[in-house]
């Protein structure tokens, strides 16, 4: 069975900073990627001199932009044209997307901002703002500018902790459990209620 947090280490442990670069882009391109054992391990790493702790912050933050904006343009490109035609089958109409619109002209900066701090979440919204057109150089902007707090925070986490980094992966664990239910509950309740008024 496919160990991936015994990938994430070993790439970071035999590729260094590229390995990091990788991996936090793949994170931020929706691929499960754990940075929650990506950037404490890292961290540790600095500890011991092998990394530069405001060099990996930099470097997993141009990461996540680069990744995020592969998302971006997936939206923008496609994701649209297929909310458009096929969207009536998830219960995603012309209007939601009227609104998403507004959403992201109207709050778009602080949305993008806030989510990169917000685990799952900060993965994924990337594709309505693509979906949404939000200006490109705007969206780069601010997920560099929120991604930097939260790989700073776990970085500098896994740096305290030194080489007992890893007993904080259970609690991140459990926040992206709380997270993921939040969202699942706020789904059911988007169905229902487009039920409602079908």
């Amino acid at each position: 069975m496919f160990n991936i947090a015994g990938f994430t280490l070993s790439l970071i442990g035999s590729a260094g900073y590229g390995g990091l670069f990788a991996l936090s882009l793949l994170e931020s391109a929706a691929i499960p990627i754990p940075s929650e054992i990506v950037l404490p391990f890292s961290g540790f790493l600095a500890v011991s001199g092998r990394f530069n702790l405001i060099t990996v912050v930099i470097v997993a933050s141009v990461a996540n932009l680069v990744g995020s904006l592969i998302l971006f343009y997936i939206g923008r490109s496609g994701g649209r044209w297929f909310l458009e035609k096929y969207g009536k089958y998830i219960l995603v109409y012309h209007k939601d997307l009227e609104a998403g619109d507004r959403w992201f002209r109207e709050h778009g900066r602080g949305t993008v901002f806030w989510s990169r701090m917000l685990p799952v979440v900060r993965t994924f919204v990337s594709l309505p703002a693509g979906i949404s057109e939000m200006n490109a150089a705007i969206f780069g902007a601010y997920t560099f500018f929120g991604a930097l707090p939260w790989n700073f925070a776990l970085a500098f986490m896994g740096y305290k902790a030194g080489e007992h980094w890893d007993v904080l992966s259970p609690y991140f664990h459990r926040a992206d459990i709380a997270i993921g239910a939040m969202i699942i509950v706020l789904a059911a309740w988007y169905i229902i209620k487009k039920r409602k008024h079908a």
